[in-house]
């Protein structure tokens, strides 16, 4: 069955141009494009589409006041397009803070630099898009859901000690469709004294920046991109820049080290949430804390078993809470994850374990 696809934005081109992209697809059918919220609004209540295109540069009502409202009375699968100027970047990270479950960027240059560019990657973000499940994060901590079975040969090769709390010397965060959000309900809780965090959320380099800079806003501790050679800080919190090279931490007894590598895909991303989480399991072992959010497919699942292993301590994102249950499913079913929390419990357990 065809995904149904409403289109909106208040350029005729670029709703032509979106619509040809997609109507390409032959498992994606655009029903209908809108010009403005008003004629969005009306459309989705008579053709009730399974992922709405949103452009956040609107007359009127813009998208974002229009995203919120969605979010609030109507919850659907929302994919923003937006530009990479310095303000569609800032507009969209707190897009994706209200529920939007991905974000296109659209280049500069013209209409033709656009489709070359594109390689499938809307369709792509479509079709995922249409696997959302939403759900409401509580503001109270909930009952932890009970753990889905876990293989039992993996279990076996766990270290038994499972590390000091007081010794974690670092927190490595992954997190995909739906990540922005959950960093925003996780991160304000780090202290100014926490353990140096390193974060790959799979989203465009080009809204890396905005990403960090408004988590920083948010956030007692301080947020910055992670730049290859730093030296990792408590009370910093890196975001990984999305630059196309992988997040891996080196260093001695004394210092770590982050380094931007380039290299193949891992586990079908670059960077890679398994790239990260493998080589702090290798340098730090039980002197780390692995969190594993929100996302499609299995990326950061094969890390975080390695983290276990190697003693360190590990969280998986519960499924009632995930946007999407895919990664922290797949943490769940290996026995990577020591324990599954809901949204509103991770911090907590991160920083406790931390001796904070």
């Amino acid at each position: 069955m065809s995904t149904r696809v409403l289109i909106v934005d208040d350029s005729a081109t670029m709703r032509a141009i979106l619509t040809r992209m997609l109507s390409s697809e032959p498992d994606i059918e655009v029903i209908g494009a809108a010009a403005d919220a008003m004629q969005a609004r009306g459309m989705i209540r008579e053709l009730n589409p399974d992922v709405v295109t949103l452009d956040i540069e609107m007359p009127g009502m813009n998208g974002l006041d229009f995203l919120a409202k969605i979010m609030q009375l109507r919850p659907m699968p929302v994919v923003i397009v937006s530009g990479i100027t310095q303000k569609g970047c800032d507009t969209t990270i707190r897009a994706l803070e209200l529920g939007a479950v991905n974000c296109y960027a659209k280049p500069d240059g013209s209409v033709s630099n656009l489709i070359e560019s594109d390689g499938g990657t809307l369709a792509r973000m479509v079709r995922e898009a249409a696997r959302v499940r939403f759900v409401r994060v509580p503001n109270a901590p909930a009952a932890p859901r009970a753990p889905v079975a876990h293989n039992p040969v993996a279990r076996q090769t766990i270290a038994a000690s499972q590390g000091d709390d007081a010794g974690v010397r670092l927190i490595a965060i992954g997190a995909s469709t739906g990540g922005v959000e959950a960093l925003h309900h996780i991160l304000p809780a780090f202290p100014a004294n926490c353990p140096p965090t390193v974060i790959v959320q799979h989203i465009s380099a080009a809204f890396a920046p905005a990403m960090a800079e408004r988590l920083d806003k948010q956030c007692t501790a301080k947020v910055r991109l992670l730049e290859s050679g730093s030296i990792l800080q408590p009370g910093y919190i890196y975001v990984t820049p999305g630059n196309d090279k992988h997040a891996v931490i080196g260093g001695g007894a004394n210092k770590i080290l982050a380094k931007l590598m380039p290299g193949d895909l891992i586990s079908g991303h670059r960077p890679s949430i398994d790239a990260l989480f493998e080589s702090v399991a290798q340098k730090l072992g039980p002197a780390a804390v692995g969190i594993l959010l929100t996302g499609m497919g299995q990326d950061g699942a094969r890390g975080l078993l390695a983290m276990r292993r190697a003693g360190g301590r590990t969280i998986a994102q519960d499924e009632a809470t995930s946007t999407v249950y895919g990664m922290p499913r797949a943490a769940a079913d290996m026995g990577a994850a020591e324990k599954i929390l809901p949204l509103p419990r991770i911090a907590e357990r991160a920083l406790s374990v931390a001796g904070l």
